[in-house]
């Protein structure tokens, strides 16, 4: 939701400084994401006027102009747009002007014809995205006025950042409510009043669907003029908002979207046959949208239909057969409240998203469309004219959201939050949230207002209470609240312990969607089948993960996108696999490295991360909760990962996890820089950790033994540390590898693995002999069980 600063200080009085003001909005739960001006910057561009336009001797497509900015002398101008035309008033940069990207204005020779100055396209000013010729200002618009003080451009537009439970906030009308109780200011909510109709020109409304769309209103409007301006002050609020105009007619029904939060609709009443009809799509209907997509209706799809024929989603989008066009004269103006769970996912479905779609899939205030429908007649009779009939509404009210009484009980308030917050505050907070409380004895009830679907129970009022107050001033000490601590068994690793580790390590904690592309996630874990979404969020969620990376993997992706070269995330969270009727909800904790190993330091040399880098990272883990002993770490193959770098971690005998390098062909598809590697482990492998125990540390010496063997490429170090921990028996305390070679002296096909074994008895010392026989035993059985031989 975009917000014009300006606009909404017509509705309430706001903080001076714009920071204050989007610090306590996000402070309150409606995160400003960003704050920027309506346009930016450019300087000493004025409104200009055409006064005489001709051709151009010397070029077909450039005109010469005579622009008069409001001095005594016309400018001389030559400009290649198409509607340049004697007495249009457009924006005119002087030489000396500045525009957006930083252009300087300069007097230049076109063909011939020297051209003091440039007339302006609303792209060229960074106010549209696109545009076909000169921005075309209104006749009364004051020749030789500053353009950024005549369209108040350095109005700052705060951009917030809704949670999907907030849709009351998608309006101008919801965030001067949020900003009134902030600042404990009233608010001026502009008087809406019926306008009486002039014709008895109606359609008969009849809802088939009462349960999907219980309340409908309708209007008829005769003799609007389609091609009259919008006003200035309404597109420049559209634009700020994000919404380019596109008409008068669309103008009015995207901006009561804005003000009050309700989508509406105008239908060419030419195109319409008999009555309005609410109802399910019937069995090969097919519709024309007004994106130029014609769309086959599934069953469960919600229409608007006339007698004969669909025309519009419900909701969504109209369809362009029945679009108000240039020779349109007369109009039937829709306002409606639509279930939401009769809209949600019917816009995915067809590959759209709206404005729409994306109020009603949140909850439209179902007490609005009259008001709204009155407000919108108001503003086109003001500025396309027209004769309006009566309005038609079509109701079911056992349909509607019903009342919803809540109680709270002030005391319960501080206890929960650890605050001492006033009992008049808390009055104050709920009464201008539209909640007045009636005081029930020891608790209060109020009445959960219906643009507010998101009250239903006692902590959603503690909720508002507490964000209003202020989160950042919320005491961090613990509540008074009695609790009771479960015990906790110690063979148990705690996820706090894990995360601890993982952050010791030099890993930062991502939370990531449990919903995820299904090409992403069928790339990564093809083995199993995602559960898809009924309704997904967007066409890049519609699945649930069976696995932690696509997460992860699409975090490196944003963060190498910024430039991030070296990225370590980890996370823990639910995988899900299998049906809907079996599906299975697996804890894993999972991490992704890539970048160079270290931070860069002047006394050490940088190298990349490596696939033993990550190894040792899941090593730490695993040691939490079982000795190095019974890890194992085997060379298996993964679809993800790549081929030579991948291993299954088992525990024991029971595999828990993975860890390796992403797969090279994964890599390129994704754009990703080389060298990226992943694991992921089951939590339940540090559910039955070995608890430690007390042992004294031997009294005698320990003797180290150096063995150097050569053995096939095939054998793992693995496979060669288990071998010589069998043979060697209880003395064996310690086992290091600390060289691998190949090359000169080692036959081509084999490796030299060099491991340090240190031996001690708690009992006694050993001696020579005793030495030199586990020794012998280790070099036996790693001859053969491994086909070792000494290295000379």
């Amino acid at each position: 939701m975009r917000i014009s600063e300006h606009w909404l200080r017509e509705w309430v009085a706001v903080p001076e400084a714009t920071s204050e003001l989007a610090e306590r909005l996000t402070m309150a739960g409606l995160e400003v994401d960003a704050v920027e001006t309506a346009a930016p910057a450019f300087s000493d561009v004025v409104v200009g006027e055409i006064t005489e336009c001709e051709q151009h001797p010397d070029a077909e497509r450039l005109r010469v102009c005579q622009v008069n900015d409001g001095t005594d002398e016309p400018k001389t101008v030559v400009c290649g747009a198409p509607n340049a035309v004697a007495g249009l008033k457009a924006p005119f940069a002087r030489v000396g002007a500045r525009l957006p990207e930083g252009m300087k204005i300069k007097a230049a020779k076109l063909r011939g014809i020297k051209s003091f100055g440039m007339l302006c396209a609303a792209r060229e000013l960074g106010l549209s995205e696109e545009s076909a010729g000169l921005m075309a200002l209104p006749a009364d618009a004051p020749v030789g006025a500053d353009l950024r003080d005549w369209l108040d451009l350095d109005d700052p537009v705060i951009e917030v950042e809704l949670t999907p439970n907030r849709s009351d906030c998608l309006s101008m009308a919801g965030v001067a409510r949020e900003v009134g109780v902030l600042t404990r200011n009233p608010v001026d909510v502009p008087a809406i009043e019926g306008v009486p109709a002039t014709t008895e020109a109606a359609l008969e409304v009849t809802l088939e669907s009462p349960a999907d769309c219980p309340r409908y209103c309708g209007r008829v409007v005769h003799g609007v003029d389609t091609q009259a301006p919008t006003p200035t002050w309404l597109a420049e609020r559209l634009r700020r908002a994000g919404i380019r105009p596109l008409g008068i007619v669309v103008d009015i029904t995207n901006y009561l979207m804005l003000e009050l939060g309700q989508p509406m609709h105008a239908f060419d009443l030419a195109t319409l046959v008999g009555g309005i009809r609410v109802r399910q799509a019937r069995p090969g209907e097919r519709l024309e949208l007004l994106n130029g997509d014609t769309v086959s209706l599934g069953a469960d799809t919600l229409v608007i239909s006339d007698d004969q024929k669909p025309v519009a989603l419900a909701g969504v989008m109209g369809g362009e057969a029945t679009a108000v066009s240039d020779g349109t004269n007369d109009i039937f103006l829709e306002a409606a409240f639509f279930a939401p769970a009769a809209i949600a996912g019917r816009a995915r479905e067809y590959g759209l998203h709206t404005d729409s779609s994306h109020r009603f899939e949140r909850g439209v205030d179902p007490e609005r469309c009259r008001e709204a429908m009155e407000r919108a007649t108001a503003l086109l009779l003001a500025h396309a004219g027209g004769e309006p009939g009566p309005v038609t509404e079509a109701v079911v009210a056992v349909h509607l959201p019903q009342e919803r009484r809540v109680t709270v009980r002030p005391t319960r308030v501080n206890a929960l939050l650890g605050t001492a917050i006033d009992e008049e505050a808390m009055r104050e907070t709920l009464t201008r949230l539209g909640m007045v409380p009636e005081e029930k004895g020891e608790h209060w009830e109020i009445v959960a207002p219906s643009w507010r679907f998101d009250i239903a129970r006692e902590v959603d009022l503690i909720e508002e209470i507490a964000r209003i107050h202020g989160y950042d001033r919320l005491p961090s000490r613990r509540t008074a609240l009695p609790a009771s601590i479960p015990p906790e068994s110690e063979s148990r690793v705690t996820l706090a312990r894990i995360r601890s580790l993982l952050v010791d390590r030099g890993y930062q904690e991502a939370i990531t969607y449990s919903f995820v592309s299904e090409g992403l996630q069928s790339a990564l874990d093809p083995e199993h089948t995602p559960l898809a979404l009924a309704n997904p969020l967007s066409s890049d969620m519609g699945v649930m993960r069976s696995s932690l990376w696509p997460g992860l993997i699409g975090a490196v992706i944003h963060n190498q996108n910024r430039q991030m070269a070296r990225v370590r995330l980890f996370e823990a969270g639910l995988r899900f696999r299998g049906t809907l009727e079996d599906l299975e909800q697996t804890p894993v904790v999972a991490g992704v490295v890539t970048g160079p190993a270290h931070v860069q330091h002047w006394a050490d040399a940088s190298r990349p991360v490596d696939f033993f880098d990550i190894k040792g990272d899941v090593e730490a883990l695993v040691a939490l909760a079982a000795p190095e002993q019974r890890c194992h770490f085997r060379p298996e193959s993964h679809p993800a990962l790549h081929p030579g770098q991948a291993a299954r971690v088992y525990l024991d005998d029971r595999p828990i996890g993975w860890v390796g390098a992403l797969h090279p062909q994964q890599a390129r598809d994704l754009d990703l820089d080389k060298g990226v590697y992943l694991f992921e482990l089951e939590q339940s492998a540090f559910q039955d950790r070995s608890l430690p125990a007390f042992q004294p540390i031997s009294r005698y010496p320990a003797i180290r033994r150096d063995l150097a063997v050569v053995v096939a490429e095939s054998v793992t170090a693995e496979s060669v540390r288990e071998c010589i921990s069998k043979a060697a028996g209880e003395t064996l305390q310690s086992l290091q590898l600390f060289d691998v070679y190949r090359g000169k002296g080692v036959q081509e096909g084999c490796k030299s693995l060099a491991m340090g074994l240190i031996v001690q008895d708690y009992s006694r010392t050993l001696t020579d002999e005793e030495v030199d026989r586990i020794q012998q035993d280790v070099i036996r059985a790693l001859g053969e069980s491994l086909g070792a031989e000494l290295r000379e």
